[in-house]
Formats: structure tokens, sequence, C-alpha cells
């Protein structure tokens, strides 16, 4: 079986880079920068767990065409980046299963858009994958990939799991409602764990969450759980005092020191983030239901801010953040 991550960033490195450690064939196609720090240094995987592996002379090109006789194709790149990817997809591994390993609840539909003879599959990906150095990932956060049932592949590995799943959709809302988090996590230039220690930062996380609740509640969307805690809950547990918080946060998730959100690494490498899938989606579906979403459409501000400054994550406070959302 060939399997090929179509965009291999740094969640595409890390997946695939632990199938090759199952002994997988793997292709990568990616970027030029990370294509040619690969040959040079190869790819090192670390995680919060202790794993440290170096794997060497793997194939990294930055051709699609490597996408050639593919069985599998794990799609890994950007939101806005799906609809192009498809395309080449269906120009060259038309016969091939495909995966959206991606933030937000959008791609898969695209995906089908231009893959309508293709098995598709939704999957969500529940952890924090940053770079750690020169052609080196770093998993920060727990969690076992979970796919849409209906897909016979084994993918899963010693380092990485692969669970399927009935309800697919609605976890990938629960996942939404996590990932708004990460912009808030962008912007104040901080480790995850650091910020979540942090009651300030905490509340203002869990106002966004439940501004988005109300939302996919007037849409009629039930999203599922993806931590140990329902989803309905999440807002009054994050709105803890700390020591309490700590003590439940310890049961739901691990996090280590170094663990960052994609999106903090988006604006670090000066790259356009998924902001419009994530905050701007709960804003639109707002503006449809009539709810006012201020928490989240000041947020999209202040990343596309950054965005267009170019400067990287700028390091706000929480509560410059809050003066934001009170005088737009």
């Amino acid at each position: 079986m060939k399997i090929v991550v179509a965009g291999a960033g740094s969640i595409g490195c890390f997946v695939g880079g632990a199938l090759v450690q199952a002994g997988h064939k793997v292709a990568f196609l990616a970027r030029p920068r990370i294509a040619d720090a690969v040959a040079s240094n190869g790819l090192t995987l670390t995680d919060f767990a202790g794993l440290n592996t170096t794997l060497r002379d793997l194939d990294f090109q930055t051709d699609p065409s490597v996408l050639a006789d593919a069985d599998v194709v794990l799609v890994t790149v950007k939101s806005a980046a799906t609809e192009s990817m498809a395309q080449l997809i269906a120009q060259h591994a038309p016969k091939a299963a495909v995966f959206s390993l991606q933030n937000g609840v959008t791609n898969v539909a695209a995906l089908r858009k231009h893959l309508p003879r293709q098995k598709v599959f939704a999957t969500m990906v529940p952890f924090n994958v940053v770079p750690a150095g020169e052609a080196a990932f770093h998993r920060g956060t727990s969690g076992d990939i979970l796919v849409q049932s209906g897909s016979d592949h084994a993918l899963s590995s010693a380092h990485l799991v692969w669970q399927s799943v009935d309800n697919i959709e609605a976890v990938q809302w629960g996942k939404l409602l996590i990932n708004l988090g990460n912009a808030i996590n962008a912007l104040s230039d901080l480790p995850l764990l650091d910020m979540l220690h942090m009651r300030a930062w905490r509340r203002l996380m869990a106002d966004q969450m439940a501004e988005a609740l109300r939302v996919l509640k007037a849409q009629g969307i039930t999203p599922a759980k993806t931590t140990a805690a329902p989803v309905k809950l999440l807002p009054h547990i994050l709105r803890l005092p700390s020591p309490l918080f700590k003590k439940i946060a310890a049961q739901m998730l691990t996090i280590d020191p170094k663990a960052r959100s994609s999106m903090w690494d988006d604006l670090t490498q000066r790259r356009k983030t998924e902001i419009d899938a994530l905050q701007g989606l709960i804003v639109e579906m707002g503006q449809r239901a009539g709810i006012a979403t201020p928490i989240n459409a000041a947020l999209q501000v202040l990343i596309k801010d950054a965005e267009a400054e170019g400067a990287g994550p700028p390091g706000l406070l929480a509560q410059s953040i809050r003066a934001r959302i009170a005088s737009p």
C-alpha cells in the first residue's frame, strides 16, 4: 500500500513519519523548504511521551506527480488549499482513498465535490504538532486520530493510534470548539500550558466557546465531546479557580511545556492562518442565525491584523483583547 501525505507540514510530517516507522511505504508532497531540510537532516519526531527518533532516506518530493499510484492520500494542507489539492488528487491519484486530516468542518465537502468517484474519509486529529528545529516536529498534546467509520485501512502504529467512530461530523464540531482557542494562543504568544494556567486567558476561552455553543444550538448542531468532559461543561471548567482547574484538566488532556497552537506557528512563519475556517465560520453562522458573536469577531480581526503586520505573534494581554471586544 502506497500512502502519500499531501501537504507535509507539521501534522503531515508527524503522521507520515509515524507510518514510516510502522513499516508503511510513505511518500510526502512538501514545500521545497521542508523537503530540503529533511534531505539534509532526516526527519526527527519527538513527543510528550518521550518519543525521539530520526528517520532518514525518506521520499520527500515537491512535484505533485508523487501522488501517482497512491492507494491512500492523507490531506494535511490548510483549509484554503483544499480545493487545489483535491484537483491534484483527481489528476494524479483518481483511485486513492482520501483522508482529510485538517482543521475545520468544511474540508471533506470540498474534497468530495472534486473527487465524486473516490472514497473520502473525515478524521479528527486531536493533538498539536509544532516545528522543533530543522526538519524536527514535536507533538505536545495527547489523543488518538478519530476516523469516519467505513475505512478498512490499517494505519495505527506504536506511537499513533487511529480509531473508527460513527459520529465523525459531531466530533469535528467538537474539535472546532477546541480549535477556537488556537487564535487566543497565537495572540498571547505563550506556551499552551502557561496560558491555561492563567485564569484570565481561560475565561476568555470559555466566553468564546459559550458564544459558539449558542450559535451551534441555534443551527441544530450538537457537537460531540473530544475530551473527557462533555462539551457543554467545558466553559464552566475553564472558568474554575486555577487550583481546581489544574486537577480536572490533568485528567482530561496531557500537555507538555513545549506545546503551542498551529495558528501560533502560522503567525511565526508569516503564513496565512485558518482563522476564517474557525472563528470566521462561527461569525458567519451567527449572522445567519441572528446571534451576536463579538468575541469570535474580535479575535478574527486581531488575527487578520497580525497576518497583515507580518511581525509574528503579537504577545497581547488578555485584558487588551477584552478591551478590543468591549470597544470594537
